[in-house]
């Protein structure tokens, strides 16, 4: 009984990446839909996927893909370790070509390379998930894509955009940062609204973002008069995506990046994110996008930071 207690405790440490339980939460835009709970850490992860994927003007379907295929190979996280030389987010091998270790364990490199090879596969928006996947992957369980297909989609419609106010987590400080920056080699992550830029320059590349040098990877024009809020305010100029093709509009490009912001609120401890008249305030996981009854409009999104 002592064996199988401990046992059960490990698989719930595998699956929730070490922490005390899911902290975030995504749900259905209609009500009484399906929902699906995660770890901070594991938000942070499908942010950047997501992020890499509309960053090259691909369609949902292609986000749903690569968020299902995360979920089977690594649980979400970006581990160091795996099926002999499998590593990351997607379980990619350096033997194999897919990139360097270090590479490999940047979940920004791995996502694009992962999306590099979907776009080859013909016809693969069309093509079922497992299929898709397994046409990239090459695994030895090509089934197991399938059950995750269900939370693909709701992250992928609330990490895209297109399902407003879906996502929300409490806002603690991500405790499991700093076990796996060491156990990927990597630096744990700095907080505040510099570290807010450069995470988002990251992830949504420095184009996507470049509406004023101050809001993106440059120090903003000191005020005459700051207010203490202000030096903790990351405001985003919405910009509608101009790419041909594209059909994304005004409000789920802003919308993206009110949930990125709040996927990555525990890692840059993000206090507040306000987008379109609502606005999440950290909490607990259930706390809700609320109405601020305000006149906010889709020109922005504004980001609170911790002090």
């Amino acid at each position: 009984m002592v064996l199988c207690a401990v046992a059960g405790y490990l698989v719930v440490q595998y699956l929730t990446g070490g922490t005390d339980g899911p902290t975030c939460r995504v749900v259905s835009s209609g009500a009484g839909g399906p929902s699906y709970e995660f770890t901070p850490e594991q938000a942070v992860n499908a942010a950047t996927i997501t992020a890499v994927g509309t960053g090259r003007g691909l369609p949902e379907r292609a986000v749903t893909i690569a968020l299902a295929t995360a979920l089977q190979e690594s649980g979400l996280r970006n581990i160091s370790h795996g099926d002999r030389d499998s590593l990351g987010l997607f379980q990619q091998r350096p033997s194999q070509g897919w990139g360097s270790p270090k590479e490999i364990l940047d979940p920004t490199y791995a996502a694009a390379e992962f999306y590099k090879h979907l776009v080859k596969v013909k016809g693969y928006q069309d093509l079922p998930l497992t299929v898709a996947a397994q046409r990239v992957q090459r695994s030895g369980y090509p089934e197991a894509y399938a059950k995750h297909e269900p939370d693909a989609e709701l992250l992928a419609a609330a990490l895209t955009g297109t399902a407003a106010a879906t996502l929300t987590c409490d806002g603690r400080q991500d405790t499991t940062q700093a076990a796996q920056a060491t156990a990927t080699g990597t630096q744990a992550t700095a907080t505040g609204p510099d570290a807010v830029r450069s995470a988002l320059v990251r992830d949504f590349g420095r184009d996507a973002l470049e509406t004023t040098a101050a809001e993106v990877g440059a120090k903003a024009a000191p005020s005459p008069t700051p207010s203490t809020n202000d030096t903790r305010t990351v405001t985003l100029p919405v910009r509608k995506d101009t790419r041909p093709g594209s059909d994304r509009s005004l409000r789920e490009r802003g919308w993206q990046l009110a949930h990125w912001a709040v996927a990555n609120s525990s890692a840059l401890r993000i206090e507040r994110v306000s987008y379109a008249g609502r606005q999440w305030t950290a909490g607990n996981t259930v706390s809700e996008w609320r109405t601020t009854g305000g006149e906010d409009g889709t020109e922005s999104v504004r980001i609170l930071t911790a002090r």
